[in-house]
């Protein structure tokens, strides 16, 4: 009769142990081979991103002789980066920083706004069924394919009617409607506001206004960031809209203000002077910063939130 020692019989486990382990390494060293064709599609998507980036950052350094006069992806021999910004901020008596408050009240109403609503209509079609529910839904998914272009004449019709043109809300109102965030939303709360943590805040005794706000909401709050953040930027950037319903540049959003800037320096409209363009291109790279800004705050909410809202659980 054979006898295995204990320390033979240790040997014989660990060689067993290390066996899964060595053909997992195997199997996985295949993934960690670099693949050449994707590395050059990734640098050249990454060029693509980063250039345009790049050559705002440095042509904010430059006069507007520069600008033509030096090569474009590189500074010139007296950057000026400094004296752009303080000049783009005493342009026309500081008009560029009320531009500024202007879409940061803009963007920051609207977003918070439209991010509440979706989520308020998105749970509501994802806990609740009533007559129309499919319909009203299909509506909605019907309107992301509307371009905002062809709504912005109606729109401007109406609100000329109810009095609201050339005010703030006429910027803020349309956009506190987002059906791609709705739509968002009404996926997201399907899955990440179970349906028995309802119904055991309703046997509590709690209504359906308290449990979406303190309990649906809490767990919406990715899904909302998310939301907050595609309207901020959309909002931020929206130039027709603005451009039809306002008429008083103390009301303009940067979009509207640098293009009535760039008119100024081609056309050379009153006011207008030599370095007005290095001003458009100097207030262009400092209206990015502040969605740099926002994207690195909520960076880590917005991909949890595109995560969960992909993932059954």
């Amino acid at each position: 009769m054979t006898t295995v020692t204990p320390n033979a019989s240790t040997a014989t486990t660990s060689a067993a142990k290390r066996l899964p382990a060595e053909a997992r390494s195997r199997r996985r060293s295949p993934a960690r081979r670099h693949s050449t064709p994707l590395t050059i599609a990734m640098l050249a998507a990454l060029a693509y991103f980063l250039l345009p980036l790049l050559w705002l950052l440095v042509a904010s350094t430059k006069s507007t002789q520069d600008l033509f006069n030096s090569f474009g992806l590189w500074f010139s021999d007296t950057p000026q980066l400094l004296a752009n910004i303080k000049a783009t901020f005493t342009q026309d008596d500081g008009v560029f920083g009320r531009w500024l408050l202007n879409t940061v009240m803009y963007a920051g109403v609207s977003a918070l706004g439209a991010a509440l609503l979706a989520a308020a209509a998105g749970y509501g079609f994802a806990k609740y069924r009533f007559r129309g529910h499919g319909a009203a839904f299909n509506l909605v998914l019907g309107a992301i394919m509307i371009p905002t272009t062809a709504l912005a004449i109606p729109t401007y019709l109406l609100f000329a009617k109810a009095g609201l043109v050339n005010t703030p809300w006429a910027v803020i109102l349309p956009s506190l409607i987002s059906p791609f965030g709705l739509y968002l939303m009404r996926i997201y709360a399907e899955d990440a506001v179970p349906d028995s943590l309802i119904e055991a805040a309703r046997m509590d005794g709690a209504g359906e206004l308290r449990i979406f706000c303190t309990i649906a909401l809490r767990l919406l709050a990715p899904g909302l960031v998310t939301v907050v953040l595609f309207t901020l930027v959309a909002t931020w950037n929206n130039y027709f809209l603005p451009l039809i319903m306002l008429n008083d540049p103390n009301l303009y959003p940067i979009t509207v203000g640098l293009s009535r800037w760039a008119d100024q320096a081609q056309n050379g409209g009153a006011g207008a002077s030599s370095d007005l363009l290095a001003l458009v291109v100097t207030g262009s790279l400092i209206s990015i910063v502040p969605l740099v800004l926002a994207f690195l705050m909520l960076q880590r909410y917005w991909q949890s939130g595109l995560a969960t809202g992909g993932v059954k659980q």
